[in-house]
C-alpha cells in the first residue's frame, strides 16, 4: 500500500510539474482587414486554427480594421511592444526602406500567388525578407495573398495602347511610376474618393482590388470595363512579430505559426478563385466587359515594371538584394527572358 501510494504521489507530482512547465503564448495582432471582408473572415478562421493546433497554449487577440493604431503604424507598434505582431502589408513601410515594396507587391513580376510563395519557400525569399525585417526589430513569419487584382475603367482597356492618357486612381510609389512610363496618367488619391472621382469623370478608372472584391465594393456599377485575369498587382499581406516576442516563444509555437500561415495563404487563394469565378459568371449580364490582355502586352508591362524595379533597387542595398533575388527566381521558373 505504501509503495502504491508513493508511486501515485510521484505520478501526480510529475503531472503537476509538466502542467506548470507548459508554456503559453499570448499575441495581440492587428490587421487592416475588416472582419466582414473575405480576408478578414480567413484571418478569424486562422486564429481559431492556431488556438486548436496549440491545444490552447497560443491565445490570439485580433484587432480588425486597424482598431489600435493606423495601418501604416502597425509595424512600429509591434516592434515597440504596443502590439505583438503586425498582420498588415509591407508597403506601408516603404518610407523606411524601398525594399519593403518587393515584399508587399512585386508588380508585374509573378503571374500567380503560388509563384510568389515559391520565392519565399524555395528562392531564398524568407531569408532576404528577414534580413530587412530583423534590422527593424521584427521577424517575418509568413505571407498570404489572394491573387491578381483587376484594373477597372469607364473606357475599354484591352491592352497597352489603351493606357495612353488613361487617368486612374493609383496608390503612391512604384505603381504610379510604372504606369506613367507606359503613357497612363495615374492620380494618387485616397481609396474613399474613388467613386465620386469616377462619377464626375475626374478619373477614367481605378486600381482597387480583385474582381470579386470590386463587385462587392460596387465599382462595376460605374466602371463597366475591367481586366481579367489581372496582370499588374498582387498585393501580399504578412504576419510579422516583434523580435522580442518571437524569441520568447517556444520553438513549437513558432512552428505552429509558420505552418498555419501556409494554411491561411491556401485558404485565401482558394476562396478568391471561387469568388472570382462567381463574379466572372455574373458580370457580363450586368454589361461589364472583361479584357484579357495578350501575352505580348503582358510582356510589355513586365518589361516596364522590371525597368522601374531597377530604379528602386538603386535606392538602398537592401532593395538591390531583394530585387536581384526576385530576378534570379523569375528566370529560374521561366518568367524572364
Amino acid at each position: 500500500m505504501k509503495i502504491v501510494s508513493s508511486l501515485a504521489a510521484i505520478g501526480t507530482a510529475a503531472l503537476l510539474a509538466g502542467t506548470a512547465a507548459a508554456q503559453t503564448t499570448t499575441l495581440r495582432i492587428q490587421t487592416q482587414q475588416s472582419p466582414e471582408s473575405p480576408a478578414g473572415q480567413q484571418a478569424a478562421q486562422w486564429v481559431e486554427k492556431v488556438e486548436k493546433m496549440s491545444g490552447g497554449d497560443i491565445s490570439i487577440e485580433m484587432f480588425y480594421s486597424s482598431a489600435v493604431v493606423k495601418s501604416a503604424e502597425t509595424f512600429d507598434a509591434a516592434a515597440n511592444g504596443i502590439l505583438d505582431c503586425d498582420m498588415t502589408n509591407g508597403s506601408y513601410q516603404t518610407g523606411k526602406n524601398p525594399a519593403f515594396q518587393f515584399v508587399a507587391d512585386v508588380m508585374g513580376g509573378y503571374d500567380t500567388p503560388l509563384q510568389f510563395l515559391a520565392w519565399i519557400q524555395h528562392g531564398g525569399g524568407r531569408e532576404q525578407i528577414n534580413e530587412l525585417y530583423n534590422a527593424n526589430g521584427m521577424e517575418f513569419v509568413g505571407a498570404w495573398l489572394g491573387g491578381q487584382e483587376s484594373l477597372n475603367s469607364t473606357k475599354p482597356l484591352s491592352g497597352i495602347s489603351d493606357l495612353q492618357n488613361f487617368k486612374f486612381r493609383s496608390p503612391p510609389g512604384m505603381e504610379s511610376e510604372i504606369f506613367a512610363a507606359l503613357g497612363a496618367k495615374p492620380v494618387v488619391m485616397d481609396f474613399t474618393e474613388i467613386f465620386t472621382a469616377l462619377e464626375t469623370g475626374i478619373i477614367d478608372g481605378a486600381d482597387a482590388s480583385t474582381l470579386a472584391n470590386n463587385v462587392g465594393l460596387g465599382i462595376y456599377d460605374i466602371a463597366t470595363h475591367t481586366t481579367y485575369p489581372g496582370f499588374h498587382s498582387m498585393s501580399s499581406d504578412h504576419l510579422a512579430c516583434s523580435t522580442a516576442t518571437w524569441e520568447a516563444m517556444p520553438e513549437a509555437h513558432r512552428e505552429i505559426l509558420k505552418v498555419s500561415m501556409d494554411s491561411l495563404a491556401l485558404g485565401l487563394m482558394t476562396q478568391v478563385i471561387v469568388d472570382n469565378g462567381e463574379a466572372l459568371d455574373a458580370l457580363p449580364a450586368k454589361g461589364v466587359t472583361l479584357h484579357d490582355w495578350s501575352a505580348e502586352d503582358r510582356a510589355t508591362f513586365r518589361k516596364a515594371a522590371t525597368d522601374t524595379w531597377e530604379v528602386w533597387a538603386a535606392k538602398t542595398p537592401e532593395a538591390r538584394a531583394i530585387v536581384d533575388s526576385h530576378l534570379e527566381f523569375l528566370e529560374r521558373i521561366g518568367l524572364r527572358d
